[in-house]
């Protein structure tokens, strides 16, 4: 466990003047956690037996329990986090022989999730993606249901299909994104979309499974519905160019599964974070709902067909996926694949495969040529 520092000079001083003065103090510095080059203090005010930060970082370093400063009910522990860092977080409050996780009371920033809101914090030098900022004067694609008949799962599947704004017909390369609507609410898709379109043409394929875990685990029945029927739908309204994989974790050995097992298909993968186990149990919690994968990445190595030849590889640098990560892009690279890699000081979250998927649509789509858009679509 790292020494522990001392608390900041400015805090204790608020501190010995009351709670209403410290929150005060780390208001008015712009909400927590404080920060310098150096350091980075997160801070809490109310009673309190112990205090501890959480977050959902596999191998991010250890951090010291909050320490009350004397005589108060003002909290705080310190942390060096890389300049570049993003890190989400939530308290764990013990009071009463009570224990609560909450978001952080003093920090304003916040990240959605398919869990709930969790606080986030970030080095100095960390900035959000352009792709994913809104930018006046770029039009919003339209989003609409895409209704697919599945005998494969035997129901009506509702996906949802992005058009670009304007859409006319002309051709257009189609993103098949596995946790579609996870990738909409989470991860900006639609806004990184419309960035997009402003130099390429793109529409997008939005599926989400009835169980995960089952169906992105190297499951068949998967790539047969992706491939058979989801997108034989989506070719009755798009103008489809040509095809790109998209997922994260699970999603990510979806869409690679889905790559090998119908060759010619994709012409580009881009997997963040994917879920590349070689072995099952460990401290990261890779049970047997893993053990398709594991079957698939030796059916995969060893008889690896025929790949996209373009895929973009992302993964945060304390997520316990790195290692499988900087392996399989060796391995890809190694069967003469061209591959674009991306790891940044973040973890397994929404907001890391937010920041990376501008990037790695680009590096897909990187060799597209833009179709001529008609005067409809200009308006």
């Amino acid at each position: 466990m790292p020494k522990r520092r001392k608390p900041p000079p400015e805090l204790v001083a608020a501190a010995k003047r009351g709670p209403a003065a410290a929150v005060q103090m780390v208001t008015e510095r712009g909400g927590g956690p404080l920060q310098d080059r150096a350091s980075t203090t997160f801070v809490y005010v109310g009673k309190a037996e112990t205090i501890e930060l959480t977050h959902w970082m596999n191998i991010f370093p250890t951090v010291p329990p909050f320490a009350r400063i004397d005589n108060t009910d003002v909290w705080w522990t310190t942390v060096e986090l890389p300049e570049a860092a993003r890190v989400e977080y939530r308290l764990t409050v013990q009071r009463d022989d009570r224990l609560r996780l909450v978001p952080d009371p003093l920090n304003p920033q916040r990240s959605a999730g398919p869990f709930g809101a969790n606080s986030v914090a970030t080095g100095p030098d960390y900035k959000r993606s352009p792709h994913a900022i809104a930018v006046s004067g770029v039009p919003s694609g339209q989003v609409v249901d895409l209704p697919v008949v599945s005998g494969v799962f035997g129901e009506t599947r509702t996906t949802k299909l992005y058009l670009p704004a304007g859409y006319a017909g002309e051709p257009v390369a189609l993103v098949v994104v596995h946790d579609g609507s996870d990738y909409l609410n989470f991860a900006a898709l639609g806004t990184v979309l419309d960035n997009l379109n402003t130099t390429t043409s793109v529409a997008a394929l939005m599926v989400n499974p009835d169980d995960r875990m089952v169906e992105y685990g190297a499951d068949a029945r998967h790539a047969e519905h992706l491939i058979c029927e989801a997108l034989p739908t989506a070719g009755e309204g798009v103008t489809i160019s040509k095809v790109i994989g998209l997922g994260t974790s699970f999603g990510g050995v979806a869409a690679l599964h889905a790559a090998w097992q119908y060759p010619g298909t994709f012409s580009a993968l881009v997997l963040q974070s994917g879920s590349f186990v070689e072995a099952t149990g460990g401290p990261f919690g890779r049970d047997e709902r893993f053990a398709p994968v594991l079957e698939f990445m030796g059916e995969l190595w060893e008889e690896p067909g025929d790949l996209p030849a373009r895929m973009h590889l992302s993964c945060g640098q304390f997520d316990g996926l790195i290692g499988d990560n900087r392996r399989m892009v060796e391995r890809l690279r190694g069967l003469g694949i061209e591959v674009g890699w991306d790891e940044a000081p973040d973890g397994h979250h929404w907001g890391l495969w937010r920041d990376s998927l501008g990037p790695g649509l680009s590096f897909a789509l990187s060799s597209f040529e833009p179709a001529e858009r008609s005067p409809s679509a200009e308006r």
